[in-house]
């Protein structure tokens, strides 16, 4: 777990753990975490590729003003995971290309 449990001027305030499922595997985040720093914290550092030469994306800007952290939840395509909440039960998953319209 790639978790940051101390710190000298910030204070962690860690809501309770809750389960997520991405790609199929059931993962614990906690309650306060965005998407994309659940998923970092468990150790999963490509969150999609680029479009035309397939090269990863990860964790990036954390304010939503890229495209490294699209990813489809609950269904929902071209969701910015760094700055989406997680909440208890998501399912997360990776999109292929530019995700589909709904």
């Amino acid at each position: 777990m790639l978790r940051i449990k101390e710190h000298p001027i910030i204070d962690f305030k860690r809501g309770k753990k809750i389960k997520f499922t991405f790609n199929g595997k059931v993962l614990e985040g906690y309650e306060g975490d965005t998407i994309a720093s659940a998923l970092h914290a468990a150790g999963i550092k490509v969150l999609g590729r680029s479009i035309s030469l397939n090269r990863p994306r990860g964790f990036y800007c954390a304010i939503g003003n890229c495209s490294s952290c699209l990813m489809k939840v609950n269904g929902k395509p071209n969701v910015r995971t760094c700055i989406t909440e997680l909440e208890e039960g998501m399912v997360i998953e990776t999109q292929e290309g530019k995700g589909e319209l709904i």
